[in-house]
């Protein structure tokens, strides 16, 4: 069992920069990030697997989104530049993917997620 607690969220304007942190209880090998905006369904962010020896990102944040890990700490990152308003979301964390890493479906384990505001 692993429990996951985010943190970093906040209210910033487009350009702006943030960094959210993933606080996993114990040891993991996969992790990913998933947002969630008002009235749409929860979408892949990107994801780092096996200790970080394969890192994915979706298309919409390629280039802007930087996801890492600090395995003495059992801590992810998400290091989110140049923020849009479309950007806006819930921002959650999983881990121990049992399938496809982009797939919500395929993670047991989810924080409780962090609110990301971006305005323009």
């Amino acid at each position: 069992q692993v429990q996951l607690v985010e943190s970093g969220g906040g209210l910033v304007q487009a350009g702006d920069s943030l960094r959210l942190s993933c606080a996993a209880s114990g040891r993991t090998f996969s992790m990913g990030w998933f947002r969630q905006a008002p009235g749409k369904e929860r979408e892949f962010v990107a994801a780092i697997l096996w200790s970080g020896g394969s890192i994915y990102y979706a298309d919409s944040v390629q280039g802007r989104f930087t996801i890492s890990r600090d395995n003495a700490k059992n801590t992810l990152y998400l290091q989110m530049n140049s923020l849009k308003p479309e950007d806006t979301a819930v921002y959650y964390c999983a881990a121990e993917p049992r399938g496809l890493y982009y797939y919500t479906g395929a993670y047991d384990y989810w924080g409780q997620g962090t609110q990301v505001t971006v305005s323009s």
